[in-house]
């Protein structure tokens, strides 16, 4: 990668599971808890944002990552889709060329602690079939699937150039847990999860898959760490708002259609005893007053809770949001006698690609290659070449 030096970008992506007909996120195989990764600069953004040991982005947490369990969604989801959604849609415009040299990724198997060699094309449909219901729009499940390609081989070149690769990884690119459908989701897993609607699931998945799989997101010439989100606040979020540095590309970009999703609203209530009991596992000591056991400091332009006083600690708005596990860090507290209310919006940590977004403009004509310039500022989208 270009750049004078590296920095150490510490990479904060929650675990979450996505509400069912909303959107699937790669918050869980994008999502690995707490880890710090030593990554190339980039000019003057950090090349960091979705995926380490756990997983790929983004939903980040989650794209990289990451919420991306297919168990989410109603067996049903195919029952009001049709034939036509199999037309062909519109053809991609590259910027330009990519020679990753890599045909396939080594993927840590989760489940079994075997490192398994996937193509790059079974990842890609594997990853939209975890990633995003078969009823989203075609060409939102491209722009999904261009995504996680992009971090997957981002994350591919992170591991193999890394003079320290993670030993965690067994010598994997990244990991992930196809026998839970998290990360990528096999044949075997998508007969069984889609049932009777297995068949036209798989043609929508393969067809989106076979658009995206040749694509790849660059910025200064080098694949992108694409996050992913399943729903956003009604304005995406800046990478330096929850990790340690800013990306270029991951910037505050409008997404107020996300509004109008389901599950946009969350509330999560705690007794006083329960918020205590769960600030004491974090080390948290709290006063006397419950009354000043909690503080919003600081928020977003985008509405996301940067930094928060719990007790006598300050936390970014995202560790507390993983901490009570709080569908996103977009909340309100509604202190009520005995207990305390977090009125959520969106889902995710927010930064990059909103997939209900990316289905909610598919649907008003808006094509792959728009959606993804419109949720990554400034990259450029190239062919890949052997």
């Amino acid at each position: 990668m270009r750049g004078d030096g590296k920095l150490i970008l510490s990479l904060v992506f929650a675990m979450l599971a996505v509400p069912a007909a909303a959107a699937w996120s790669g918050e869980s195989f994008a999502s690995p808890a707490f880890r710090t990764l030593e990554i190339p600069q980039v000019g003057q953004a950090v090349q960091g944002g979705g995926a380490a040991s756990g997983g790929v982005s983004a939903n980040g947490e989650e794209g990289a990552p990451g919420s991306g369990s297919a168990a989410a969604a109603s067996r049903g989801a195919l029952s009001g889709v049709e034939e036509g959604y199999l037309a062909a849609s519109p053809e991609i415009e590259t910027d330009d060329s990519y020679r990753a040299g890599i045909d396939a990724f080594r993927i840590l198997n989760q489940s079994t602690g075997e490192v398994e060699t996937v193509p790059i094309a079974e990842y890609v449909r594997g990853a939209i079939a975890a990633e995003m219901p078969a009823d989203y729009h075609p060409e939102a499940l491209k722009a999904q699937g261009v995504a996680a390609l992009s971090y997957a081989l981002y994350s591919a070149q992170l591991q193999r150039g890394a003079e320290n690769p993670d030993p965690a990884l067994k010598g994997a690119d990244f990991s992930a847990d196809p026998d839970n459908n998290k990360g990528y989701m096999t044949e075997a897993g998508a007969r069984a999860f889609y049932g009777d609607g297995f068949d036209l699931a798989w043609a929508k998945l393969t067809a989106a898959a076979e658009e995206a799989d040749g694509l790849v997101m660059l910025f200064e010439g080098e694949p992108v760490a694409a996050a992913y989100h399943a729903i956003s606040a009604g304005m995406t979020e800046s990478a330096e708002n929850i990790w340690d540095g800013p990306l270029a590309y991951l910037t505050a970009t409008d997404s107020e259609w996300d509004i109008l999703a389901a599950g946009y609203r969350s509330t999560a209530t705690f007794t006083r005893q329960e918020f205590a009991a769960l600030c004491e596992a974090e080390g948290i000591t709290l006063g006397e007053d419950p009354t000043g056991w909690i503080e919003i400091l600081e928020r977003s332009s985008s509405g996301y809770v940067t930094r928060v006083r719990v007790g006598d600690t300050e936390l970014r708005g995202n560790r507390l949001r993983t901490m009570l596990g709080l569908r996103s860090a977009a909340f309100e507290l509604l202190p009520s006698g005995q207990s305390i209310t977090f009125e959520v919006r969106g889902y995710g940590h927010g930064a990059g690609l909103s997939q209900n977004g990316a289905d909610y403009l598919a649907r008003q004509g808006w094509s792959c290659e728009k959606i993804l310039r419109h949720y990554y500022t400034g990259i450029t989208l190239a062919e890949l070449t052997e």
